[in-house]
């Protein structure tokens, strides 16, 4: 058996370590990986961000929808009240942007019917009128006696308000002016404006009184209507 020169060796060793070639098919298959590896990146980055911008559209709208819904409240609060007394009715236009509390707690009140059979126990000509209970001496009289010596808008005639004290008291009494009165931002909240009916505002201003005001003859509110209309 003929024997193997070393350098033969040598050189077969060389061609056995020659770079191998890689098939296509290889080629492809990794380039498929590859391929699949980006859209399955671009798949995601897709989802989250659609999910985010569907996040942000619901929670708008979300918004929108609360804020539709408040309005909605908002126009759908009685925007009138219809004063019925022994003497006519008075038509009274709410406040409701200036004095919502109050307007809130008035509404829930004539619903009630807090206000039905009420008496106008105190009348002072050019002054008020006064509806509610009787306790307590002279609060209007002490008003016209410590007021201040300037006039407001707020307080012209024909005002609708309450007694700050009283309501604070969890009480709800009523006060129309009949002609404008010192300042009495300190007793008085006006949360409404009578409308019509100033004659009959007037006409309960005529009676006679004792030296409390107290009107000799009862009249009173009949009862309350609320409308958003007139």
């Amino acid at each position: 058996m003929a024997r193997i020169k070393p350098q033969a060796l040598l050189q077969q060793s060389k061609r056995k370590k020659g770079p191998s070639r890689i098939s296509a098919t290889t080629i492809i298959f990794y380039a498929l990986i590859l391929v699949l590896v980006a859209f399955f990146l671009f798949s995601t980055y897709r989802h989250w961000s659609n999910r985010s911008r569907f996040r942000s559209v619901n929670q708008m709208s979300v918004s929108e929808g609360e804020s539709t819904f408040v309005d909605s409240r908002k126009s759908d609060l009685p925007g009138y009240a219809v004063l019925n007394t022994s003497k006519g009715s008075i038509i009274v236009e709410l406040h409701k942007e200036s004095a919502p509390e109050v307007v809130d707690e008035f509404i829930d009140l004539c619903q009630k019917g807090h206000f039905n059979g009420m008496l106008f126990h105190r009348v002072i000509k050019h002054f008020v009128i006064q509806a509610g209970d009787n306790e307590g001496a002279g609060a209007t009289e002490d008003w016209k006696l410590t007021g201040k010596q300037h006039t407001s808008m707020k307080h012209e005639a024909f005002m609708l308000g309450t007694s700050k004290g009283k309501h604070l008291n969890k009480r709800f009494d009523l006060f129309i002016t009949t002609a404008p009165i010192p300042d009495l931002n300190e007793k008085l909240i006006v949360f409404g404006q009578v409308i019509k009916g100033e004659d009959v505002v007037q006409e309960i201003e005529e009676v006679d009184t004792d030296e409390h005001y107290k009107p000799k003859i009862s009249i009173g509110i009949l009862d309350v209507s609320l409308t958003q209309k007139i």
